[in-house]
């Protein structure tokens, strides 16, 4: 398995309302894309600073999954046209990492 990682940060007034919203559509359209194994979010509200960061971890059963989702070039972070009204910092790029999972006993 293939876990696909990207960044951005938002204002902490924006943090709930940017989450409804990469639901609505980043995470349906990864969700649709076949071999897709499903998605986490890590959010983390920094309230000193007024921001939150956002971390999309998208688990992949194989690259050309991937490529189905991201084009060719899976290193380029993918965006949607609101993003922009969000996001005040961003990596264009994502990481790419392979997964060992450990089920838990009771799972």
């Amino acid at each position: 398995m293939i876990a696909r990682r990207w960044r951005g940060k938002v204002r902490a007034a924006d943090h709930d309302a940017y989450l409804r919203y990469v639901e609505q559509t980043g995470v349906a359209a990864l969700r649709a894309t076949p071999g897709n194994e499903g998605v986490v979010i890590y959010r983390h509200l920094d309230r000193d600073a007024a921001t939150s960061e956002i971390e999309v971890v998208s688990l992949w059963r194989d690259r050309s999954s991937i490529v189905a989702f991201a084009g060719d070039d899976i290193s380029v972070a993918r965006f949607f046209p609101e993003d922009d009204s969000y996001l005040i910092d961003r990596e264009l790029t994502v990481r790419h990492d392979d997964v060992d999972i450990y089920i838990a006993r009771d799972g």
